[in-house]
């Protein structure tokens, strides 16, 4: 096969790909996931039945290939973010807004990689090798900033003994309270005797973590 007709395939290919993912994105937003089927997303991405089986054996695959989207689009939000500040301490600080920014702008996208860890276990040896890849990627440019930090004398040495371990605690963290601001400050109201908003309580978790690592 020439290499001009290989390429040409290819794209053809990628596109039917992000094609069916288009339009699974679109039915899933209008129907939800339980409800939608294999013959609306092959409808919606006007392709047929059989040649949809062709990319994605099943709904579940479809829903894993939004997932690497989400994390995709999430990893070049920290790579914008960590790119416009000089400090270990100010990159992960930039990173923490781009992730809430990120829950605000595409929450279709957010609730998909809270769901990742779970639809892992079901993915083929690809999939699941694409989405720890994804997942590895986040997960390096916070440590990255994390041990620039602790060069530059942004960072407490004191409380950091593990870059991996002090990202994991502040992605968790503020995933966390987000989650929480979903489930009870979604009317914009505090709960628990509390008068404030999702937006204040986030912003302050965010300071706190960030005040937490602080050298």
């Amino acid at each position: 096969m020439s290499e001009p007709l290989k390429t040409r395939r290819e794209r053809e290919k990628q596109a039917r790909y992000d094609a069916i993912l288009d339009a699974a994105e679109l039915v899933f937003s209008e129907k939800g996931y339980e409800r939608t089927s294999m013959d609306d997303i092959a409808r919606t991405a006007s392709l047929s039945r059989a040649l949809l089986y062709v990319y994605f054996k099943d709904k579940a695959a479809i829903q894993r290939g939004i997932m690497l989207r989400a994390g995709q689009s999430l990893t070049a939000r920290f790579q914008e973010a960590k790119a416009t500040a000089d400090t270990g301490l100010a990159q992960i600080s930039a990173m923490g807004e781009a992730y809430y920014r990120f829950y605000q702008d595409e929450p279709d996208y957010f609730s998909a990689l809270t769901q990742a860890s779970t639809a892992m276990a079901e993915a083929d040896e690809s999939q699941a090798e694409e989405m720890l890849c994804s997942k590895a990627e986040l997960m390096e440019l916070m440590i990255g900033a994390i041990r620039q930090g602790l060069e530059d004398g942004t960072m407490s040495r004191e409380r950091i003994t593990d870059p991996v371990q002090t990202a994991l605690y502040l992605r968790g963290a503020l995933h966390g309270v987000i989650l929480l601001c979903q489930s009870e400050l979604g009317s914009g109201e505090g709960g628990a005797g509390g008068n404030f908003s999702a937006d204040a309580l986030i912003r302050h978790t965010m300071e706190m973590l960030t005040s937490s690592i602080a050298a």
